[in-house]
């Protein structure tokens, strides 16, 4: 029985060490990474990624996979509750970082099984409204600095953050984690988390207009 973490990061600013740090604190034992680089998790399928291919192949029964959170696996609704089950059906047990989730489908009791399946389903939706509102956000926020510039104005004081914080950010605020918590994981301060949380859309503006 292998613990196999997967990772996947999709911008310079993030890194699989720090996924990997973040599941060693948690308590797991990692026997092997298997991690794709600069891979959208919202237009590409688990199953059509280079590495993410090969979880398919490399995982066994009884294995475990660990992921930071269920995003890791994808962006939408159905490509994360099929990957999700097909594990399952392997006899993997598949378990996430963040809030501790263990989705295992040993279990035969109808009751058990519905309660399971509610709640990939619930947490498959949010991961896709997550993408789309960020998707949105950076839409508005690119409309908004273009609007800017072409009345030639002042596009304010550099922003304290970087894109991959501010995805951070919202991610993190999806799962209802708390201010300080999002702060120091994000390495930013709470007046800066503030800022984001009252307006994402200015915040994605400000990144547009300097180009970040």
């Amino acid at each position: 029985m292998a613990t196999i973490l997967y990772a996947r990061v999709s911008t310079l600013e993030q890194t699989i060490d720090h996924q990997r740090t973040q599941a060693e604190a948690a308590g797991f034992k990692i026997d092997k990474v298997i991690s794709d680089n600069g891979v959208s998790g919202v237009n590409v399928p688990l199953a059509e990624r280079p590495q993410g291919r090969r979880l398919f192949d490399v995982l066994r029964s009884e294995d475990t996979l660990v992921v930071r959170w269920v995003d890791r696996l994808g962006r939408s609704y159905l490509d994360v509750c099929d990957t999700i089950r097909a594990f399952m059906r392997q006899g993997v047990v598949i378990r996430t970082v963040i809030n501790n989730m263990t989705f295992d489908g040993a279990t035969k009791d109808p009751m058990q099984m519905a309660v399971r399946d509610a709640l990939i389903a619930f947490m498959a939706a949010t991961a896709q409204a997550q993408a789309e509102a960020t998707k949105a956000a950076q839409k508005a926020g690119i409309a908004h600095a273009k609007a800017a510039e072409g009345a030639k104005a002042y596009k304010g004081r550099k922003p304290s953050f970087t894109r991959a914080q501010l995805t951070q950010v919202t991610d993190m605020l999806g799962k209802q984690v708390g201010v300080s918590e999002i702060a120091a994981e994000a390495q930013l301060s709470r007046q800066t988390v503030y800022r984001i949380i009252e307006s994402p859309v200015a915040a994605e503006a400000a990144l547009a207009a300097w180009d970040l």
